[in-house]
């Protein structure tokens, strides 16, 4: 049968369906098989808080999007070019997220009275003309199932469990997805199971199949392969790139790896991820509470090891007087929070920039920390040396914050040369004739690193104010103002140690848009679309927040307007307006999502007609958005 070729530069496509329907997986096989064909891909998992929840309902519903093209896949997508719905739940849950004319494959069979009652349909939407403005493909796939296996002895119970698989051809044979890797990954993954096996890619080649021979799919889509700088590249989640950060970290200090850690959503890979590098010494502990994991990191890095804990959201709170220990010790520690939406539980599986005030402020007493924050998911591996290098250098703990979205998402990420990277260079206490726990390298204000077992080292240690060189527990009110001073002005020097902020576009003029953490993507791409249509807009991005890059109050007093989007409600707008007495312009969002990058471009777009400041002010009322976007 003949059918349309049409070439696309980007697609976004997302399954959805119950928990238990298997969205994440085929997600993720659609995922690594779009990467493995020579496209950039950037994916979003979006799962409900419950453990499997009651099968058909709104709120069990479960999803994978897949952005994928030839070139600058920076985001998840901001509408849904093809949605796979495997029942009425789904539909009406992410339909919303679907572009006008966009393609709907539905399994019918999660259309029945009982599927639809639970979804809050009043009429079956396959029947009632309410998605006239979309491509919809309603297939049974319980009953193609039945028919692809006639003459295959499976039992029909298997068979079913793989709808997902059969929806999954589907999908590889509009795209002109080949399906060799995803066979491949389902005989590893069920090695031993031949009847699982012969169910699982009998129904992918059925999936393939069905829309090859049938006349409704009229067109097959092709998206050419990136051009990608040369290199090995592998599809990394942000959780998995700190994982390797480090391990690698640990290679290059020559130093063994300890990870203290509680599970928690969604920072749990990285522990998961980093159980697995035991062949290069990493020993790890999954504690039985958060104060317990960082309390033994902070005991690991006494005793030699560079140390990591990992958290998100309520765990992070779980833990600050513990960060206030490794303050005073001055150990170096590296605390991963994957920021998810709160207050409290919040919204555990839904992603948020919340914690940066957290990380800022939230410990009692003076005490300064590093604050680092990643903007992808492949820059979760970067981010994770850096915190490593400013850890062991000025012997300090850092923060360094990514979030559910970047954690939890995927891109390519082009494989370094681990040999070409630095070493990392700790600074261990080697003289015992002038050893004084206290004493400090004048460069980095960094104490001396002497681990239990050295000879004529022996030194006090705890949360009690120390003496300065000596370590002695003192209570001298000068000491105490001397020490607190110190801690602080180390801290504050790191800013000679890190890269200016870089401005992209004109160093000044009328606007500047400026990001952090995960909002890095949508921004770029929306700065992108305006440059496209001559809009003059400048564009940074910040990966360090304590402290700042030394040149930001340079920069920001170079612009008459200052816009941050923030997946919150303005923490990073009110640090800067505190610290630079700069006005800025919110763009807040707290719904658990990501920023679309056409939600940015639209708002700065508003922005761009207002040149004249006092006019914005003027008007801002008038938008129900009082300053503020």
């Amino acid at each position: 049968m003949s059918k349309l070729v049409e070439h696309l530069e980007e697609v976004t496509v997302r399954f959805a369906g119950d928990s238990g329907d298997g969205m994440q997986l085929i997600g993720t096989q659609f995922s690594d098989t779009s990467g493995f064909a020579g496209n950039e891909v950037n994916t979003f998992p979006d799962y409900p808080s419950e453990i499997r929840a009651p099968e058909g309902t709104l709120y069990g519903v479960s999803a994978f999007q897949v952005h994928f093209g030839t070139k600058n896949i920076r985001t998840s997508g901001d509408f849904v070019d093809l949605l796979v719905a495997m029942n009425a739940a789904s539909l009406k849950v992410n339909l919303a997220h679907v572009r006008e004319q966009g393609i709907i494959i539905v399994n019918k069979d999660g259309f029945d009275a009982r599927n639809l009652k639970l979804a809050s349909y009043s009429s079956n939407p396959l029947e009632d003309g309410s998605l006239a403005n979309y491509h919809v493909f309603p297939i049974d796939m319980a009953v193609e199932l039945k028919k692809a296996f006639i003459e295959v002895e499976i039992p029909s119970k298997l068979v079913q469990k793989t709808r997902n698989i059969f929806a999954l051809g589907i999908t590889y044979w509009l795209f002109n997805r080949p399906l060799e890797p995803t066979v491949s990954w389902i005989n590893k993954k069920f090695k031993g199971k031949e009847d699982v096996i012969l169910a699982n890619v009998h129904s992918l080649q059925a999936g393939w199949n069905y829309a090859e021979k049938n006349p409704d799919f009229r067109k097959q889509y092709i998206i050419d392969k990136s051009n990608l700088l040369p290199g090995k590249y592998r599809s990394i989640t942000g959780n998995q790139a700190v994982a390797l950060g480090l391990v690698v970290a640990a290679t290059k200090a020559h130093l063994p790896l300890f990870l203290g850690s509680y599970p928690i959503t969604p920072a749990t890979d990285i522990l998961h991820a980093l159980s697995g590098y035991k062949q290069y010494g990493v020993k790890h502990l999954q504690a039985e509470d958060e104060i317990a994991a960082i309390a033994s990191a902070i005991g690991a890095a006494f005793g030699g090891s560079l140390a990591a804990t990992t958290t998100s959201g309520p765990g992070l709170s779980l833990k600050t007087e513990a960060m206030g220990l490794a303050i005073m010790t001055e150990l170096p520690l590296i605390i991963i929070d994957v920021q998810r939406a709160g207050p409290s539980t919040g919204l555990p599986t839904k992603t948020e920039q919340s914690d940066l005030m957290q990380a800022m402020y939230g410990r009692h007493g003076e005490a300064p920390m590093p604050v680092l924050a990643a903007a992808s998911s492949a820059d979760c591996f970067s981010m994770t040396l850096e915190a490593a290098r400013i850890a062991l250098k000025y012997m300090t703990p850092v923060i360094l914050l990514t979030d559910g979205y970047i954690g939890q998402a995927s891109e390519p990420w082009r494989i370094p040369d681990t040999d070409k990277l630095p070493d990392i260079a700790p600074t261990f206490a080697t003289d015992p004739s002038n050893f004084k726990p206290y004493l400090r390298n004048p460069e980095t204000l960094g104490r001396m690193w002497a681990i239990p077992g050295m000879q004529g080292m022996e030194h006090r240690i705890g949360g009690l104010e120390k003496e300065d060189g000596t370590g002695a527990v003192s209570t001298d009110p000068l000491n105490h103002q001397k020490m607190v001073e110190l801690r602080q002005k180390k801290v504050d020097d790191i800013a000679k140690d890190i890269p200016d902020l870089e401005v992209i576009g004109d160093a000044e003029g009328d606007l500047l848009l400026l990001t952090w953490g995960s909002t890095y993507g949508a921004a770029k791409i929306a700065v992108e679309h305006l440059h496209a249509q001559g809009h003059n807009v400048s564009f940074a991005h910040l990966r360090y927040l304590n402290p700042f890059p030394k040149n930001l109050a340079e920069v920001l007093h170079k612009f008459d307007r200052v816009v941050i989007p923030e997946l919150n409600l303005g923490q990073l707008k009110n640090l800067i307006q505190a610290k630079y007495l700069k006005r800025v312009i919110g763009i807040n969002k707290v719904q658990g999502k990501p920023f679309k990058s056409v939600e940015l471009e639209e708002k700065i777009s508003v922005l761009l007609t207002m040149k004249n400041l006092k006019k914005w002010h003027a008007h801002a009322s008038e938008l129900d958005i009082p300053n503020d976007l």
